[in-house]
């Protein structure tokens, strides 16, 4: 997942509001979003590969996701993929700072990744490549391949369209969070961050909906936490070239 966009406790009617894609290779194996069948508390979708996810909720309302930290040169395969600090933090017991300071204590078993755990009352960030863990308060927050808020044009741009969705009507939030994640634009040249990936992959990934033959958004989420506790999911899952493929949609309550 390239962009993560969260609103914590600036909604009249949403304590929490996550706004996210997942980026990645065609061709990696993966499962649409569902209640998992080895640990029935778990929403989410699955990479089949490494058996992980990118993003998810259970049935208490504790929410976690995770993005990849991109340096430029491909780091070698680290001993553990990164889908698992979601889904461990998911189907165990510990609370955000407790799964936190675990994984603090085994980061270097993981290529570089961003991760933010928690649920309406706290989220918490952390990355091994910052090596200190946040408490988020009430606020707009963004996060894509970098640090969390690192102002690339996507996350600045993202960013205010959040912050100016969430003043409006709230019956257009969950189709405008959809708006905002199928954005094509590419940012210009300028403005283009350089992390040692190249010209043209810099200019592909700067959009906040990627489609390409052969990598792209494979899938946009919504997640909103109400002050009721009712927590309503909606995935959008796309192909090659960013062919519609299907959408999930559950309410529970927490």
């Amino acid at each position: 997942m390239c962009l993560i966009l969260a609103a914590i406790d600036a909604h009249p009617d949403y304590a929490l509001i996550v706004a996210a894609n997942r980026d990645e290779f065609y061709d990696r194996p993966t499962a649409p979003a569902a209640f998992w069948t080895d640990h029935p508390s778990i929403l989410a979708g699955r990479d089949l590969e490494a058996g992980g996810t990118w993003l998810g909720i259970d049935r208490r309302g504790r929410l976690a996701a995770v993005t990849n930290y991109r340096q430029g040169e491909r780091e070698a395969a680290a001993p553990r993929s990164r889908g698992l600090l979601v889904s461990e933090y998911l189907g165990g017991d510990q609370d955000a700072r407790g799964h936190v300071a675990r994984v603090k204590h085994e980061a270097d078993r993981y290529n570089g990744f961003n991760l933010l755990v928690g649920d309406a009352h706290e989220l918490v960030y952390f990355s091994n490549r910052e090596d200190s863990a946040r408490s988020l308060g009430p606020g707009i927050y963004g996060l894509s391949n970098h640090l969390l808020d690192t102002d690339w044009p996507k996350v600045t741009a993202s960013k205010t369209a959040l912050g100016a969705l969430v003043r409006g009507d709230g019956a257009s939030l969950v189709p405008g969070l959809f708006a905002l994640l199928a954005d094509p634009r590419q940012a210009a040249d300028e403005h283009l961050p350089k992390t040692g990936i190249g010209l043209e992959w810099e200019r592909l990934l700067s959009a906040a909906f990627i489609a390409t033959k052969d990598y792209g958004t494979r899938s946009s989420t919504v997640v909103l936490v109400g002050r009721d506790r009712k927590v309503v999911f909606v995935e959008r899952s796309f192909g090659r070239g960013g062919v519609a493929a299907g959408e999930v949609s559950e309410e529970l309550d927490v």
